[in-house]
Order: C-alpha cells, then sequence, then structure tokens
C-alpha cells in the first residue's frame, strides 16, 4: 500500500470520476420520468408523483444506506447499489403499467442514497481534514456536473426515440460505474481496513446517543436543504408566471445552473481555510434574499440575474451539509450517523417545493416564494447558533488548541451531549 499522503487528485479515478458517471445518469431520468409515466397513461398530478418518488426512495434508502455501509465496507456498498441500480432500471424500461414504473423508480432513488453516501463515508474517513471540505464540495459539484450534462446526454438519446430508452443510457451509467469501482483502486487508509472496522451497530442507538445533534444541527440542515432544493421549483413556475416561453426558461435555467457547477470548488478551498461559517452563511443568504426577490421580477433580464444569483448562492454551498456532517460524525459510527444525517437534508428536499406547491395550490405563488426566502434567513441564523458548538471547524477563530490537537491527532473526542 502507498504510503504517499491523500491528496484530491489520488482520490479521483475511485471517487468522482465513478460518481459523474453515475449521476449523469440520474440527471438524464429526472425530466423523462413524468413523461414515462404519461406514456403509460398517468395524469398529469400522477405522473409528477412518479416523478417525485424518485426523492422518496432515496429518503427511504438513507438510513439502511449507512447500516450497509458500516456492515460490508463502502466499496462493497456502492457495487450492490449499483447493481441493484441496472435491476431497477430494466424494471423501469420493461415496465407495462404505472404502478411497476412507480416501484422501480422509488427503488432506483433509494441507490442513488447507498451510491453517495458510500463516498462520503469513505472520503470523510481517509482525506485530510485540511482537505476536507475540498473533497466533500468536489463530491458534490460531481452529482451537480452530472445533473447538469445528464438532460442533454438523455435528449440525445431519445431524439426521434421512444421516451424509455433514457432508462438504458442510466442503466448503463451505472454499469459503468459500478466498473470503475470495481477495477480503480481505493487510497485506503490503514484504520478502515477490515480488521480494524468496529462492530456495526444500530441504527437507533446511534439516534439515541447524538440525538442533540440531530435536534438542532440536524434542523438547520434540513432547513438549508429545503431552502436549495426549492430554488429548483421556484424558478421556472415563476417564469412562467411572467409569460416565458418553456425554451427560455430552459435557457435560464441552463444559465443559473451553469453558475452553479462553476463555483463548488473555491468554495471548499475558502471553508478549509477559513472555516465552515464563512460559506454557510453567504450561501443561505444569498439563496434566501434572492427568492425574497424573485416575486419582485417583471422581465426577461431581472429574472436572468436573479436565477444567476440563486445559482452563485446554491454554487458556494456545494458539499457544505456533507462537510458539516463529517465533522461531526463520531468515527466509530460514522456510516450510521451520515445515514440519519442525509435522512436530514434529503428530508428538507423534499419538503421545501411542497411548501411552494402548497401556497400556489392556495392562490399565492409570491407568498411561497416569499416564505421559503425568509426560511433562508432563518436557516442561516441556525447555522451561526449551532455550528460552533458542535464543529471545530466552524471558523478559524473557533479552533481551540487542545480541540485542534485531538484532530491532528486523529482522536477528537466525540460531540458532546449534554
Amino acid at each position: 500500500m502507498s504510503t504517499r499522503p491523500v491528496s484530491l487528485a489520488r482520490v479521483a479515478p475511485a471517487v468522482f470520476l465513478p460518481t459523474l458517471i453515475f449521476e449523469t445518469g440520474m440527471g438524464a431520468l429526472a425530466p423523462m420520468i413524468a413523461l414515462s409515466g404519461r406514456g403509460l397513461g398517468a395524469s398529469v398530478g400522477m405522473a409528477g408523483l412518479v416523478l417525485a418518488l424518485l426523492g422518496v426512495g432515496q429518503i427511504l434508502g438513507d438510513v439502511p444506506a449507512g447500516a450497509l455501509a458500516a456492515r460490508v465496507g463502502d466499496r462493497k456498498a456502492m457495487l450492490i447499489a449499483a447493481g441493484i441500480a441496472v435491476v431497477t432500471l430494466l424494471g423501469c424500461a420493461l415496465a407495462d403499467t404505472l404502478w411497476e414504473l412507480a416501484l422501480a423508480v422509488a427503488a432506483t432513488g433509494a441507490t442513488n442514497a447507498v451510491f453517495i453516501l458510500a463516498r462520503q463515508a469513505y472520503l470523510t474517513e481517509v482525506i485530510p481534514e485540511g482537505l476536507r471540505a475540498r473533497a466533500l464540495s468536489t463530491l458534490g459539484g460531481m452529482s451537480r456536473v452530472g445533473a447538469f450534462i445528464g438532460p442533454f446526454v438523455g435528449a440525445l438519446v431519445v431524439h426521434g426515440r421512444p421516451v424509455r430508452d433514457i432508462y438504458w443510457l442510466a442503466l448503463v451509467c451505472a454499469v459503468v460505474a459500478a466498473l470503475v469501482v470495481l477495477l480503480v483502486p481505493d487510497v485506503a487508509d490503514p484504520a478502515t481496513a477490515p480488521e480494524h472496522r468496529p462492530a456495526p451497530v444500530t441504527v437507533r442507538s446511534v439516534v439515541a446517543r447524538h440525538h442533540r445533534i440531530f435536534l438542532t444541527l440536524g434542523v438547520a440542515v434540513l432547513l438549508v436543504a429545503s431552502v436549495r432544493a426549492t430554488r429548483q421549483t421556484v424558478l421556472p413556475l415563476w417564469a412562467e408566471h411572467l409569460g416565458q416561453s418553456p425554451s427560455t426558461t430552459s435557457i435560464v435555467f441552463g444559465l443559473a445552473g451553469l453558475v452553479d457547477t462553476l463555483t463548488f470548488y473555491p468554495s471548499g478551498k475558502i471553508m478549509d481555510r477559513a472555516g465552515r461559517l464563512w460559506i454557510a452563511i453567504p450561501s443561505m443568504l444569498v439563496l434566501g434574499l434572492t427568492q425574497a426577490a424573485l416575486p419582485l421580477t417583471q422581465g426577461l433580464v431581472s429574472l436572468t440575474v436573479v436565477a444567476m444569483l440563486m445559482g452563485f448562492g446554491n454554487g458556494i454551498g456545494s458539499g457544505i451539509l456533507m462537510t458539516l456532517g463529517a465533522d461531526v460524525a463520531p468515527p466509530k459510527t460514522r456510516a450510521q450517523f451520515l445515514g440519519v444525517w442525509r435522512l436530514c437534508s434529503d428530508s428538507g428536499t423534499a419538503a421545501g417545493p411542497l411548501v411552494v406547491s402548497a401556497a400556489a395550490g392556495l392562490g399565492s405563488l409570491a407568498a411561497g416564494i416569499e416564505t421559503m426566502g425568509a426560511v433562508g434567513i432563518i436557516a442561516a441564523v441556525a447555522l451561526l447558533r449551532w455550528v460552533p458548538r458542535y464543529s471545530a471547524f466552524a471558523t478559524t477563530g473557533s479552533r481551540s488548541a487542545p480541540r485542534r490537537a485531538d484532530v491532528t491527532a486523529g482522536t477528537r473526542a466525540e460531540p458532546e451531549q449534554g
């Protein structure tokens, strides 16, 4: 085994490449699942529900993903997830009824939860703390890049062909990602070798022991995730409200996505050098204020400017939730802890758009958008209140000398529970 220091370049083939490939397949699916449901006779509302099941499956898979990674190891968990994804995507492609498609879509979402959590747990284990935010921001960035380019690749695949061909593209991506994981060795840390891995403990015991973190910083994470997810809902809805065409809306959305994907690495560098709050707080303030400003836009130019600012706010926050989770996760039960942590964030991801949809259903889209803008400000306050208490990496000024010595020695104490 090599004794060279672990760097981002060394982990890229085993971590970032398979994540990019897998997430490209998932990104290609998102715009087509609803259309696939419509092709099987679903109403517009039911087709939207089938699409939502992709996120529901991911939520349902978060906690089992942590337990699986703790029991079999991160690498085997990824291979299992990719193998199951091949089966579920095959089910999507061959589904003859709506309920078959819905079940397969939900199961596919669960495999995505396992894949991402396994790489997050692995990076947390092997990457030096001084590179942690950059590593996890890059991991989050790979998901963003995959979600950005996936629809374009998918558009080429289904051009002039049946919509269900998109599932074959995602299946190929899952197979290629699995082959990369299988053939490219991880940069192993002796502490993660099987003989050093502690006996798995139950997720329930992990929640009981660390409930204070989940009830404080975990709630902040839920708020952050809800605001970040909402931008994907409010932008196209408000563009439609302003009378913009679907093609124009797609271009605006694409420009925002481009800004989003270009900012993940610099934000990770700032988090590593200055502290997590120097990115977490500005990200939430920008997202909250821009969402609050969205109902004030009256035309294409103002809409585009606000959309790009929203992309900037979201982009600089790339990896922040994974990084905070890695900072507070107890080393002996890291995978189980991160499974519950992701449950907090994915629940927020699902809840945010529901608030906007409910408000729109009651006749006030602007009120729903303004509400989520206020949630962004509340999330910034929650982070400011709770991150310094539980993280040795909040800001450079919050790192006490004894605490830093513990981290350097690799024996950082678990977060206090009192």
